[in-house]
């Protein structure tokens, strides 16, 4: 199903809700070159991120870090930490991920236009 339509504070070139529930979410997200989803966090729900194509670059903020996840890759996110994925690479970023187990929400903690960890 694509989920263009659900409200998001930010755009990407594409997200597809691969299934959910009200305890766990999977969807599969194109990023263009540049793209990126900005600074947020979760209350309850781990982030797990697996690299389809390209480069998928993770940025957390306590502790501070920056991945760079190659296709066949895969990182985790726990609840509560600051987080900024991006087009890590000069090409199209895809990646799944499966967002629980818990309640989701989107809690956007950096300045508007923000690109980088301070």
């Amino acid at each position: 199903m694509d989920e263009t339509a659900e409200k998001r504070p930010y755009s990407v070139e594409k997200v597809e809700r691969i299934a959910a529930t009200p305890e766990l979410r999977a969807s599969r997200f194109t990023l263009a070159p540049g793209e990126a989803i900005p600074w947020h966090f979760h209350s309850e729900v781990t982030d797990r991120f697996y690299c389809l194509e390209g480069t998928l670059r993770i940025e957390t903020r306590a502790p501070a870090g920056d991945h760079m996840i190659a296709a066949g890759g895969d990182w985790a996110v726990p609840a509560r930490t600051a987080h900024r994925v991006s087009n890590g690479g000069s090409g199209c970023c895809r990646f799944l991920i499966l967002q629980g187990v818990g309640r989701y929400d989107y809690i956007a903690c950096g300045a508007p236009g923000e690109d980088a960890a301070p």
